[in-house]
């Protein structure tokens, strides 16, 4: 048996956002009516990502759990926030033009921290159910991230379970 689900998150502006996608996606498990097989959590989106993480319990000044925030941090050493036109190759000649036929603003499409972050930890995570119960672990929490820090918006989560 196969179900699927999908919810809505909103994004922050500015700021890389976490979304904690768990107790949420227990209900669309229990709703699935599925005991045993796999639940996975996923982002079309090719700036987000979804993650396990254990709670922190301690939250850093900009509202962010340390955990989220460390994270936030790595990445900001390894892959730096484009904060400037000509940081990264992308966005070409080419994409700047297309964005424009859709719509897009330049400082839109200047994501391409967001892009390489979402590359690198991957758009889903695979939660193993048995007997109705997500195997999370006693602290495990799935998080959505919106690594587009170019302006807030709304954003879909994805949830399929398989099973039995």
């Amino acid at each position: 048996m196969v179900y699927r689900e999908a919810f809505k998150v909103m994004s922050r502006d500015k700021a890389v956002s976490f979304h904690d996608v768990t107790d949420k996606t227990k209900e669309i498990a229990a709703k699935s009516g599925i005991k045993n097989g796999i639940v996975v959590v996923y982002s079309h989106h090719t700036t987000c990502s979804v993650i396990t993480q254990e709670c922190a319990f301690d939250m850093s000044m900009t509202g962010l759990e340390t955990l989220q925030q460390d994270l936030v941090e790595v990445f900001e050493n390894v892959i730096p926030t484009c904060r400037k036109e000509g940081m990264y190759l992308h966005p070409g000649p080419k994409a700047l033009k297309f964005a424009e036929e859709h719509d897009e603003d330049a400082r839109g499409c200047h994501n391409t921290d967001a892009h390489l972050r979402s590359s690198i930890i991957g758009r889903n995570v695979t939660i193993v159910m048995v007997d109705g119960e997500m195997d999370l672990g006693e602290f495990g929490r799935i998080h959505f991230i919106d690594f587009d820090q170019t302006r807030a918006r709304q954003r879909t989560v994805q949830v399929m379970i398989i099973g039995e």
